[in-house]
């Protein structure tokens, strides 16, 4: 396994397991965390062995929250070492995405979130490219960029892939005067499923895990067309839907697929 100095890694079978290891600053990211995700995101692509990623923080309070200020502030100078923020100019940005977040860095396979506390600032471009979100009863969503004076731009941006307009304008605006829960967080369609701390990480292998089963190709292609039809057009992602399902179809796996069709079917769970 792996060795990480501020994150847990470990594989279940199929499934990754990534957890964000800073728990005495709430899973904050710093710039070694930052790049120690890119290297998991990075080197996963190339795993054949994991078919499928649960990223959670460590502890109970949080899944993260954000960019650690204790360490940014201390070093605003991105040309002095920081692979985060301004350069030179207002035009020439570091974002922390690059180094954060899984499709970023090219990495598509499927990666479930398990949201086992706070959630703020930062923590949304992690979650802006989960593709399912499962959040632990006591969790909360909050950005309070604008309370303290910045801009909640990056962060809003991920937010918006999965929240309608409304909601992400006042999760923006209201900064850190508000929270949402988790169970609000699933009436918008944030987080998929909210369940009880103690079941949250079963949960998101039972997800994981049931994803993990499938023929890689078949989710894969899945994943990125599903991706590219949320953030194209409807127009033109149909007119490279057609490249991306001949990709994603495997003769052996149509086969597979029928004797399946033919055999036991898998035992559903109602959400």
């Amino acid at each position: 396994m792996a060795s990480y100095e501020t994150l847990l890694y470990e594989e279940r079978g199929q499934v990754a397991l990534v957890t964000l290891n800073r728990p005495e600053v709430h899973n904050a990211f710093n710039e070694l965390m930052q790049q120690e995700l890119r290297q998991v995101w990075r080197s996963l692509r190339a795993n054949d062995d994991v078919h499928a990623v649960v990223l959670t923080g460590a502890g109970e309070k949080a899944f993260c929250t954000g960019i650690d200020r204790g360490e940014a502030l201390g070093q605003p100078d991105p040309t002095e070492g920081s692979t985060t923020g301004r350069v030179s100019t207002p035009f020439m940005f570091n974002d922390p995405g690059t180094n954060l977040n899984p499709k970023q860095n090219d990495l598509w396979k499927p990666v479930i979130a398990a949201v086992n506390g706070m959630a703020c600032g930062g923590a949304l471009y992690m979650l802006g490219e989960a593709d399912i979100i499962i959040a632990a009863e006591h969790a909360t969503f909050f950005d309070p960029h604008v309370t303290y004076g910045m801009v909640a731009g990056f962060e809003s941006m991920h937010l918006l892939q999965k929240v309608p307009l409304g909601e992400a304008l006042r999760f923006a605006l209201l900064g850190a005067n508000e929270r949402m829960s988790a169970e609000r967080a699933r009436e918008i369609g944030l987080v998929s499923e909210v369940a009880p701390a103690e079941e949250l990480l079963d949960r998101a292998f039972w997800v994981a895990d049931a994803i993990a089963a499938a023929p890689v190709l078949a989710v894969q292609g899945t994943l990125r067309a599903v991706w590219m039809a949320h953030e194209l057009s409807r127009r033109e992602a149909l007119a490279q839907m057609s490249s991306l399902v001949s990709l994603g179809t495997d003769r052996e796996n149509i086969e597979r697929g029928q004797q399946a069709f033919r055999g036991e079917r898998p035992e559903w769970k109602l959400r």
